[in-house]
């Protein structure tokens, strides 16, 4: 099952950052060592408001399908359509996505839900 391929009213990106050690000495030079060339720790959140309750079940089914936050997948273009910031994004071949928690769903009115989904970028 692959995520579903809404298009999302929020996105917020936190790029994370590549594995590095700082060294001090006693004299209180600095010294950084960085252990890589990819990016780890990467932070996707995305809201989709005001989307039908079949829909919003779409996210529950594919959560499940992917045992929870345990397995990684390839997040579709179109959930990134229309957002000039997912240039920034790194393409499936260098990052996939994970679940970082179960996605949230707040009952609107009846019939019609909002999504919240936290997702953890895997090198």
């Amino acid at each position: 099952m692959s995520y579903p391929t809404i298009n999302p009213s929020q996105r917020v990106y936190d790029p994370g950052n590549w594995a590095n050690k700082q060294f001090n000495s006693v004299s209180g030079a600095e010294m950084r060592i960085r252990y890589g060339d990819k990016r780890y720790n990467a932070k996707l959140s995305l809201t989709y408001d005001n989307i039908p309750d079949e829909k919003a079940s779409e996210f529950l089914a594919h959560y499940s399908a992917q045992y929870g936050t345990y397995k990684q997948f390839v997040l579709p273009t179109a959930v990134l359509a229309g957002w000039s910031g997912s240039s920034y994004i790194p393409d499936q071949s260098v990052m996939q996505f994970r679940y970082a928690q179960a996605p949230t769903i707040n009952s609107v009115r009846p019939g019609i839900s909002t999504v919240s989904v936290n997702l953890l970028g895997v090198v």
